[in-house]
């Protein structure tokens, strides 16, 4: 990205990652149009405390509306100052929910997608970035994950959404010359995070001395990547690239039970851990090969894993007072 000030289409700009990225392109001086539906996908206090952190700044203008209606997604592209990209991070996520109802995930996640690419085509919009997930990578490949493995056998209708709208990418790619960026997003956490994932799961069950929930034994590996650097990543892929898919990771893994006994250090608190059979659609461990994103875009996470759970509990702590009610 260089130092021009330009004006950047941010779908579900409510959400985790979102609400970070538009937060950092308004601190460069950026122009952001913001859009979400606020789906009820997991308590939108979060999404509205996100919004809250970046509504009423000059240069950010917020829509409500849904990417899966093409209609008003033309209205917004003819109202608003030609984009100079679009970054699409509107999505449904979560693996386990996915299984349930596989239907709202393709619609959002690969027609959406669609509708956003084709009218990039229309509006002459030239680069195009899309959040994709470590999920794709399956539960056969060799660690740690590099963007050449194969990604043909999903786990879970979310992973096949996702590699659905990484296909479509290509294809506008290949047909009219839009340059894409794809990241992969490896475990994202973090303050005002997705309550589904289990980094705000655990700190708010630690926190308020409940039952902290582990599916199969504890000993699973993420690659927990901590939010602003994935922000910053994401802001990088604004280069000209081409089509690229690209890993956004910490490239450290880090054993589930450990999180746990760190969060109750930080905490002051014991957790009182309760085990549950493993979901078939969990992977046992993520391990991204960032290489890629040094090569081409200068990035390495910046922020330790000690660091990065240390804000975690200190911003929950700080907003208790809601976020123990969050529904997680």
């Amino acid at each position: 990205m260089t130092n021009e000030k330009n004006t950047y289409l941010v779908t579900g700009v409510a959400g985790f990652i979102a609400s970070k990225v538009a937060e950092f392109l308004l601190d460069a001086g950026h122009q952001v149009v913001g859009v979400d539906n606020f789906s009820e996908a997991y308590d939108i206090r979060l999404k509205e405390w996100r919004l809250a952190q970046i509504q009423g700044r000059p240069n950010f203008a917020f829509h409500r509306l849904d990417i899966t209606e093409r209609g008003a997604l033309t209205a917004l592209f003819q109202a608003e100052t030609p984009f100079d990209a679009v970054i699409n991070l509107a999505a449904w996520a979560g693996v386990r929910k996915s299984v349930a109802n596989p239907w709202i995930y393709l619609e959002t996640n690969a027609r959406g997608t669609l509708n956003l690419l084709d009218l990039c085509r229309e509006h002459g919009v030239q680069k195009f970035v899309l959040a994709s997930t470590s999920s794709l990578y399956g539960a056969d490949n060799p660690q740690p994950y590099n963007e050449t493995l194969d990604t043909s056998r999903p786990l879970s209708p979310y992973a096949a959404s996702k590699k659905a709208a990484e296909a479509m990418c290509y294809t506008y790619h290949y047909l009219h010359g839009l340059d894409v960026t794809v990241f992969r997003y490896f475990t994202v956490y973090g303050p005002a995070g997705r309550p589904d994932m289990s980094l705000f799961r655990f700190t708010q069950w630690i926190n308020e001395e409940r039952g902290v929930t582990i599916y199969g034994d504890g000993s699973q590996k993420r690659d927990f990547t901590y939010v602003d650097d994935i922000a910053r990543g994401t802001i990088a892929g604004l280069k000209p690239l081409g089509y690229e898919i690209i890993n956004l990771g910490s490239d450290t893994p880090v054993v589930l039970l450990d999180t746990v006994r760190l969060i109750e250090e930080l905490s002051g608190k014991q957790a009182r851990l309760e085990y549950q059979p493993r979901h078939p659609a969990d992977v046992m461990a993520t391990w991204a090969d960032i290489s890629k994103a040094e090569r081409l875009l200068g990035w390495r996470p910046q922020l330790t894993y000690r660091e990065g759970i240390a804000a975690l509990v200190s911003w929950y702590q700080a907003n208790r007072e809601w976020a123990k009610d969050v529904v997680t």
